[in-house]
């Protein structure tokens, strides 16, 4: 699914053109380009160029160094808060955030859309003392800021400022979290921000693809796959933002972050000051949800402003404390973790079937992620390239990676992980993360150990156990009057009804497709 394969396709972005130089300079002496080939073809040459030599195949790669990110200072206070220091004295700035847990997913399902709304009027209206106008103001005199947000599982509130300005931004950033100030002309702001979202939803055929291709994941209905409807919206109070933020900001459901240039010691203290004497309450915990997986078959949403058709073929994933997560992630790398990738150099490459192409058996960290490969293609060629993505993932079944395939996917697994963390914040954020969703704190370390030990036997072993090709589901967002051979090709289509349903007390539906 597109959200799955964006990181892949920035990545490739930048190697595409770099081969695509590689490629232009080839040409110009001699080297294999289909260009080139067909020009010796058609006209003989006299004498062939000497091979160009390749210097860089002689460069020795030394091994990674062994994983030790600095490990940041975790106190528990009595009340059941969490804390997180890490020293890093490299600049004059200190960055802090407090995440919150309870997001979208713990939202009424009459009321989709309340935790993003609560994000935005949380900042915007400010604190009791100051209005968020005001604070604005002063803020960006101190070059500084302070955000608030909503997510699928969290709420969080952020400050970054200079070192000297901390306790002032701090100061205010606790303010905002203890004396909230929810006003309803902000709530109306932010309402409309959602309503002119809903409004355009139907734009992108990606975001339909994404959203749509989800549902049919884990069922529409899902806290996992509900989206905001104008009446869902429009249901939300002023009384609804201060109940969320009174039952979620709670001592034992909070984690605070501080990474900057500062003394621990000292640090500790201030917040100490700040949080010691905040009550306890309930947790909030995920919902309990079921997860089936998609009922197989070939799903269409006919899209008639359109020339090309979105393909996304998807299953369920895993949790990502499952033991096989190691060899899953090289799968991945080997299905689509790169440029020379199976499925890119198959399906896009050599059959020219598709201008993008990727996915992966994808994972989320208390809950299945979802099973997603994406392909756009022309409308003529939907069917082609489908199947010929339905091949490339059953031949993950069949064909284990060989010697080459392995090495290179273990590798850019592991450089990219390491870049992950490279600095002191990113480490920091990850072990929130991890405390966050229970996870043990050493999590990243044996991350590379568990990379390093998977074998071609481990990879085709994860393919077979977790992706039943009879078990996917395929959507296609298309143009249906182009799209020659019909989708019937691939089994019995179900039409997709992606209509918005009107603001309450207006007929008619909203523009729909």
């Amino acid at each position: 699914m597109r959200f799955m394969v964006k990181s892949f396709w920035n990545c490739v972005g930048l190697t595409v053109m770099l081969f695509g130089l590689l490629a232009t300079c080839t040409s110009a002496t001699g080297q294999s380009s289909t260009q080139t080939k067909s020009a010796a073809t058609a006209k003989p040459v006299a004498q062939s160029s000497p091979a160009q030599a390749q210097p860089w195949k002689k460069i020795a790669v030394p091994p990674l160094h062994a994983f030790k990110p600095p490990q940041p200072k975790r106190i528990e206070l009595a009340n059941g808060l969490v804390i997180f220091l890490q020293e890093d004295h490299e600049l004059p700035f200190i960055n802090g955030r407090i995440l919150i847990r309870g997001g979208s997913r713990n939202e009424p399902a009459g009321k989709v859309g309340l935790v993003s709304m609560y994000g935005e009027a949380w900042r915007t209206s400010g604190s009791s003392a100051k209005s968020g106008d005001d604070l604005d103001s002063e803020l960006a005199q101190k070059a500084a800021s302070i955000e608030t947000g909503g997510e699928e599982a969290s709420t969080s509130i952020g400050w970054s400022s200079f070192k000297q300005d901390f306790d002032s931004v701090f100061g205010e950033a606790a303010d905002l979290m203890l004396h909230p100030a929810f006003k309803a002309e902000k709530l109306a702001i932010a309402q409309r921000n959602m309503a002119t979202g809903i409004a355009r939803r139907n734009d992108d055929p990606g975001e339909i693809a994404d959203r749509e291709g989800i549902k049919l994941a884990y069922g529409k209905d899902s806290p996992y796959a509900r989206q905001a409807e104008y009446a869902t919206v429009d249901a939300v109070t002023v009384d609804d933002l201060k109940g969320w933020h009174d039952r979620s900001v709670v001592a034992n459901n909070m984690i605070v972050s501080v990474v900057g240039d500062f003394d621990s010691a000292t640090m500790e203290m201030k917040l100490r000051k700040v949080f010691e004497p905040m009550a306890r309450g309930s947790a909030i915990e995920p919902p309990k949800a079921y997860f089936p997986g998609p009922k197989p078959g070939a799903y269409f949403v006919d899209k008639e402003d359109i020339n090309q058709s979105t393909v996304v073929i998807m299953g369920l994933g895993i949790e990502r404390n499952n033991p096989d997560y190691y060899a899953i992630s090289v799968m991945n790398e080997v299905f689509s973790g790169g440029f020379g990738s199976r499925v890119v150099q198959n399906v896009r490459t050599k059959l020219g079937l598709a201008y993008e192409v990727g996915g992966n058996l994808g994972s989320q960290y208390d809950y299945p992620g979802i099973f997603g490969a994406e392909a756009g293609t022309k409308s003529a060629t939907t069917v082609a390239a489908t199947q010929a993505v339905l091949a490339e993932i059953g031949r993950l079944k069949t064909d284990p990676p060989t010697t080459v395939e392995l090495n290179k996917a273990k590798d850019q697994v592991l450089n990219s992980f390491i870049f992950r963390y490279d600095t002191p914040e990113k480490v920091i954020n990850e072990q929130v993360t991890l405390a966050f969703y229970g996870y043990p704190a050493d999590f990243l370390e044996k991350y590379r150990d568990g990379i390093a030990r998977v074998t071609a036997a481990d990879v085709t072993h994860v393919a077979n156990k977790y992706i039943d090709v009879s078990k996917l589901a395929i959507l296609v967002v298309g143009n249906k009057t182009e799209i020659k051979p019909p989708l019937d090709a691939l089994g019995k289509v179900t039409d997709l009804d992606i209509t918005i349903p009107p603001p309450p007390g207006k007929p008619g539906a909203a523009a729909g497709k």
